[in-house]
């Protein structure tokens, strides 16, 4: 994962709440018996990730050096360029336009030369990069604050009236950490203990103060999303790698025992992660940083691992591709986001599962965040087992408890089309109104789509949220009812009526009614079906009664190109592929008026919304739309 993939993974990583009280109620500390335990576990010393620059043999290795290729050339660009400046002006920028890119930019620019330059160091190990990794960490010292703008939206860390702990400063803590680990005495004493005042005052004090009730707690810590992995994970591993006192690092670790529960109570049994691909690899991907670092530091004897609710949740990244490198940007997720390679290499190796095509071979770390480098770089409680086996995907995975199949060719050769099918509510973490929404992909190329998540501002998360065209259900292929899209909450939910799934063809019928504030609506159902003989096909079928005559109407959503081809027949390409659309309706004519949704994406692609509308009002009716690979 390289700078640029974490920073948009990151600028994406804010729900609904800002970094504030959680109920205090739901607070309330850390067992001291737990805590005693804990830290007759821990060793003598702080203890971090990865091996010390001392160890020339661990980073001289072959496998280290492929590794960390080009990482030296990249410290070297560094040093030829000046820190990019931080003003107040800057930070302010949020507060007063909404635009969050901007200064997140600088902040995350300004804190990945820390890494570039420790990690190039302890490759080189001549000391020319300390002086810069030293003057890195005092400017970023002189910050107001390590918060981001977007989660200090009254600015309150900004003016000093508050030190909350989020995604960005405990990104930063960490880096320090681990940096002060791996240098060691390589650093000046000065700087060593600058890091350890920073970390003092911008984690530890703040973190203990929230869990022992001196103050309000921010609410991540009994969150149930990304924050809650990422935050605890931050701090705990910061703390056992730079604080001294055994007892205060084993608080870390039982704070971080028993809320990171919180994490995996977000998330159903079946392991479905309703923020999407790029938030398991990070919050997810976090959580497994925070569970190695456990084990690790307490020889075993403490493992998140653990259970099969965990092992639901770690293949996830496995189960949810619809083919290799392709998986579905439901809700607040890039469309190009993949599980990570190194992520699932461990997890392949944890549950001794074999990987599908394309993940069996780790690409370089030159560019990860510090921690992680030193997570996956060198052995670990995992990297003993032998190398995971290549297997191809399932022809299905079933998310129940998510409401969402993936279907694939599975053992027939002749099948050119795979797809999603989302069923779920509108009140999921990163939430889009898309109950009924699918994809459609052939030959590798998704040609049907859900546009993903689109580039956050203040309006994302605000109560202007669903004017977004992408986010409300009108940039969904799922219906207009009575004029009307889908509503938000969890009420507006796609009950599974019926499956039946085979070798053939798969089926999955939702009844979408409750989606839609429509009180003449008296049944909405949405039936796929998923066909794997021949080239393959995709139905779905809208069957619609009201009380009295009503508009009705469905969509198809593209990145690329369409042309009618003839009454109720379509073709969709987005480069080299295409489908075939045939369209049916019963209750009256059909008529088709595309429009361009122009939303910033993350994309940064057009989708076109292709409106599929009965042309009359009507009480009782069906539209069916067939999808067929485009005959070559």
């Amino acid at each position: 994962m390289n700078h640029r993939t974490l920073l948009l993974i990151v600028s994406i990583a804010f729900w609904l709440f800002p970094p504030v009280a959680a109920d205090a109620r739901s607070v309330d500390g850390v067992d001291a018996g737990r805590v005693r335990e804990i830290a007759a576990m821990l060793p003598e010393k702080p203890t971090g990730l990865g091996r010390p620059i001392a160890d020339r043999a661990a980073w001289e290795s072959p496998a280290v050096s492929a590794a960390t290729k080009g990482v030296v050339a990249e410290a070297e660009k560094l040093l030829g360029e000046p820190m990019p400046e931080m003003t107040d002006e800057m930070y302010l920028d949020y507060s007063r336009t909404g635009d969050r890119e901007r200064c997140q930019k600088v902040m995350f620019d300004r804190r990945g030369r820390l890494g570039t330059f420790a990690l190039a160091e302890c490759v080189e190990n001549k000391g020319r990069f300390v002086p810069a990794f030293v003057e890195t960490l005092r400017e970023i010292a002189k910050e107001k604050t390590w918060i981001y703008p977007a989660h200090d939206a009254s600015n309150r860390n900004f003016k000093g009236e508050v030190i909350d702990v989020d995604l960005a400063s405990v990104a930063v803590g960490w880096t320090l950490a681990t940096a002060d680990w791996v240098m060691g005495d390589k650093l000046p004493a000065d700087a060593r203990n600058l890091i350890r005042e920073q970390t003092q005052r911008r984690l530890f004090v703040p973190f203990k103060d929230m869990i022992e009730g001196r103050r309000q707690a921010n609410w991540w810590i009994v969150g149930h999303n990304n924050w809650n992995a990422v935050c605890l994970a931050g701090v705990t591993g910061s703390a056992l790698a730079l604080i001294d006192s055994r007892e205060e690092r084993a608080f870390c670790v039982a704070a971080a025992e028993k809320y990171s529960r919180h994490f995996l109570d977000g998330i159903p049994a079946d392991g479905y992660c309703t923020e999407g691909v790029g938030y398991w690899n990070y919050g997810f991907g976090n959580y497994i940083l925070l569970a190695e670092t456990l084990l690790q530091a307490t020889d075993g004897k403490v493992d998140l691992l653990k259970g099969e609710h965990v092992r639901q949740i770690a293949i996830y990244g496995l189960r949810i591709e619809i083919v290799p490198g392709i998986s579905p940007g439901f809700a607040d997720c890039a469309v190009n986001a993949q599980p990570g390679s190194h992520l699932l290499d461990y997890i392949a190796r944890r549950w001794e599962l074999a990987l599908p095509p394309g993940h069996d071979r780790p690409t370089s770390w030159a560019k990860a965040p510090l921690y992680s480098v030193m997570t996956y770089l060198f052995p670990n409680r995992v990297s003993g087992k032998p190398a995971p086996r290549v297997a191809a995907l399932p022809e299905r995975t079933w998310f129940d408890k998510g409401g969402v199949l993936i279907g694939r060719p599975g053992k027939h050769e002749d099948c050119r089309i795979a797809v999603a099918m989302k069923g779920g509510h509108n009140a999921e973490e990163h939430n889009h109104n898309d109950v009924g929404s699918y994809l459609a992909v052939v030959n590798g190329k998704a040609v049907l789509v859900d546009a993903g998540a689109e580039v956050y501002t203040r309006r994302t998360f605000s109560e202007h949220r669903y004017d977004s065209k992408v986010i409300n259900s009108f940039g969904h292929p799922v219906p207009i009812v009575a004029g009307k899209l889908q509503k938000p909450g969890r009420e507006a939910r796609g009950d599974v009526l019926r499956t039946n799934f085979t070798d053939a063809e798969d089926l999955l019928v939702l009844d979408v009614r409750s989606a839609y504030d429509v009180p003449e609506l008296e049944k909405l159902q949405r039936t796929f079906v998923y066909a794997r003989a021949g080239g393959g096909s995709l139905t779905i079928k809208d069957e619609v009664v009201f009380k009295s005559p009503q508009t009705f109407g469905t969509a198809l959503i593209t990145f690329g190109q369409w042309k009618q081809t003839g009454p109720g027949r379509l073709r969709v390409q987005d480069g080299e592929e295409a489908v075939d659309v045939a369209i049916t309706a019963q209750g009256g004519e059909i008529s088709i008026k595309a429009e361009e949704i122009h939303e910033n994406l993350i994309a940064k692609r057009t989708p076109t919304r292709i409106g599929i509308n009965l042309a009359r009002p009507i009480e009782k009716g069906s539209i069916t739309v067939v999808v067929t690979p485009a005959g070559k």
